[in-house]
């Protein structure tokens, strides 16, 4: 039997990741973080376990275009359409600011114009898996600075695709007229190709995916979808273009098809896998020896990412006329090197930009940067001095705060909500139904400027500055509400209330249970946990649907609330239906109307005996445009009610019958027939 190598190196970097990584994890480190280690150890600057490098390049190779055409799944062009005002600015922005401040230090120290643009094309891209891994395991995509993190991070993987047909025209050292031409004459290229794209989405690949759907074949289907991908890599190749580009059109080729969910579903688990391999060859790209023998330039450029490029990144949030808290936060997580920025440097070394030696401190301070990003992370909410750092800042630019917007004379005895998302906006709306006042804060533009053409008292303020709650009135607030979905703010919030207005009772939406008794020793009035009364919704939901009697449901819930902590509000169960109670399947409900001539007429249910001959039970009577939903059984019928009566379809056929000629005994059933009780 043949031997290959690359086996044996595979499963040693298999096995070598899976121990890392489940290391790592126990010091919160992502997986990301272990897998750039493992490729250290295992690389050629580590223990020299993998000497293939090229069939290692090879797979992670293939596990980049399935990356991009992944992305291409998530960013379908309708759904480009509609983000492109949040993302473009922000990521303008950044993007621009650090390629253009890269450039002009690189230049300032004698390097050509094409590199330094290089430089600056790398140094701006950051790390979309280690941030958003972080801020989902903080639940706070949904906050103000994750908001603007994932907007600038979607605006960094689109901008990949012009940098990489960009990156061929910075290695011709033609002069800048020649240059402009080439550039032009790519792009137009690559305009003809999207097109093209744009073409087959509409008529050529929905056609053929629901062609293969027919076969109900899972692997064929999977197959179709490989072959959408890599095809379109190769055509843009032939094209002259990256097989990059090709496989993120593929993917957003697919995006606007049904089919999109079903391929993202199927490709996950090969793209991680492959993607796997990406991040580990990347890690052996890094030398322990150039942080010994550089150790200043390392620690320069790792300076850069985490200093100089969060602060541009900071700059840019700000000049959006964001708060000083949510800039911060947005410069911390887009402060360290990019996954891209790796694919950059593999490139720009094929085309003779730069140098493996040029690259090599600067990978490795990269990736120093990517292995720091979560605990960075992680502490930067609960720090304050970079806030007060960019308080000046945030005036000069004319930061949007409620102190400017809201009129001088302030409500009192009125609500303040800090949060406008759905949970805010349903407090509002029965507050509004109660005719009590309130008075709102929100960091997200588009839904104060909606809430305020609504005519809405909803302002775009930080409530976190405790100047922010004392223009709202605070002292003269009933209560405080805080519907906001980032822990580290919820806690300063409720810190700064507490000492603006230690009298007015704070109440806090949390997301977990074990935030609930913190909070409360706070000082928070009181904490609902979304993950408990999640629960126990979920609970009595599910209990109704196996048909639990409700008194035993009321026992779990009793039961629940003893661990969790009891509840001020009465807790109620969804209505049973009779349609979804399998017990009660014989029975139906019925109605019959009464007309002139029949035998209801004039009689009563007694007086016919109804529930005694027939089995059938009334349980309402309509008479004109009045329910009687506890007839009286001896009142007579008339012409024109409604009856309505609940039993077996034997019996609801006798009570028709009954009503309208008289009533017939139904014959006695065996005794091991009748329906136990």
């Amino acid at each position: 039997m043949s031997h290959f190598p690359i086996l044996d190196e595979l499963a040693i970097i298999a096995a070598l990741s899976v121990v890392v990584t489940v290391l790592l994890a126990r010091l919160k480190l992502p997986v990301v973080a272990g897998l750039l280690l493992a490729g250290a150890l295992a690389g050629p600057h580590g223990f020299a376990f993998v000497r293939s490098g090229d069939s290692i390049e090879v797979l992670a190779e293939v596990g980049v275009v399935l990356l991009l055409f992944t992305i291409g799944l998530e960013f379908s062009f309708s759904r480009l359409t509609s983000i492109f005002k949040q993302v473009a600015i922000g990521g303008v922005l950044q993007v621009g600011l650090t390629i253009a401040a890269t450039a002009a230090v690189a230049m300032a120290f004698g390097q050509p114009f094409g590199r330094s643009v290089f430089f600056g094309f790398v140094v701006s891209l950051s790390s979309t898996a280690i941030v958003l891994r972080a801020l989902t395991e903080r639940q706070e995509l949904d906050a103000p600075h994750g908001r603007v993190i994932v907007g600038t991070l979607i605006f960094q993987d689109l901008c990949v695709v012009p940098m990489v047909l960009l990156v061929p025209l910075l290695a011709n050292h033609a002069p800048m007229q020649e240059a402009a031409v080439d550039v032009a004459l790519a792009l137009s290229k690559a305009a003809i190709v999207v097109v093209a794209t744009l073409g087959l989405s509409r008529f050529v690949v929905p056609r053929a995916l629901a062609f293969v759907d027919a076969s109900r074949s899972r692997d064929l289907f999977l197959l179709a979808i490989l072959a959408i991908c890599i095809g379109t890599a190769w055509l843009t190749s032939l094209a002259g273009l990256s097989l990059a580009l090709g496989a993120f059109l593929g993917g957003m080729v697919v995006a606007d098809t049904e089919y999109g969910h079903r391929a993202m579903g199927d490709m996950l688990p090969l793209r991680d896998a492959l993607v796997s391999v990406f991040f580990v060859s990347l890690g052996m790209l890094f030398d322990i020896r150039i942080v010994l023998t550089e150790p200043l330039l390392v620690g320069g450029l790792l300076a850069a990412f985490l200093f100089a490029k969060g602060m541009l990144a900071t700059l840019a949030a700000a000049a959006m006329r964001f708060p000083a808290r949510v800039s911060w936060l947005v410069g911390i997580g887009l402060a360290q090197f990019g996954e891209f920025g790796f694919v950059l440097v593999r490139l720009g070394e094929d085309q003779g930009i730069v140098t493996g030696a040029d690259v090599k401190p600067m990978l490795a301070a990269g990736v120093v940067s990517m292995f720091v990003t979560p605990l960075l992370v992680h502490i930067a909410p609960h720090v304050t001095a970079g806030e007060r750092l960019l308080a000046p800042l945030e005036r000069l630019l004319g930061v949007r705060s409620l102190v400017e917007v809201t009129p001088q004379e302030g409500p009192t005895n009125h609500v303040v909500i800090v949060g406008f998302g759905l949970a805010g906006r349903h407090a509002a709306r029965a507050l509004e139904a109660c005719h009590l006042r309130y008075l709102a804060m929100e960091l997200n533009a588009d839904t104060v400027r909606k809430a305020r053409g609504e005519q809405r008292p909803v302002y775009y303020g930080d409530a976190t500055s405790e100047e922010t709650l004392r223009h709202a009135r605070l002292p003269e607030a009933r209560a405080l509400v805080i519907l906001i979905n980032d822990p580290a703010a919820v806690r300063r919030i409720l810190d700064t209330a507490l000492r603006v207005a230690p009298n007015v009772p704070v109440l806090v939406r949390s997301r977990y249970l074990n935030e609930r008794s913190t909070l409360m020793e706070e000082g928070a009035y009181d904490v609902v946990a979304d993950e408990v009364e999640g629960a126990v919704e979920m609970l009595v939901r599910l209990l109704r649907s196996l048909e639990v009697p409700r008194n035993v449901i009321d026992e779990r819930i009793r039961a629940l609330r003893n661990e969790t902590g009891p509840a001020q509000r009465k807790q109620t169960l969804p209505r049973p239906e009779m349609r979804r109670q399998r017990a009660l399947d014989e029975l139906r409900v019925d109605s019959f109307l009464v007309r002139e001539g029949m035998m209801a007429v004039g009689h009563s249910a007694a007086e016919l005996r109804l529930r005694s001959l027939t089995g059938a039970l009334i349980i309402a009577v309509k008479r004109g445009d009045t329910l009687m939903e506890k007839p009286d059984p001896t009142a007579p019928f008339a012409s024109g009610d409604i009856i309505f009566f609940v039993g077996s379809s034997e019996a609801v056929r006798a009570a028709a019958a009954c009503l309208e000629s008289g009533c017939v005994p139904l014959p006695l059933q065996p005794l091991d027939s009748q329906p136990s009780s």
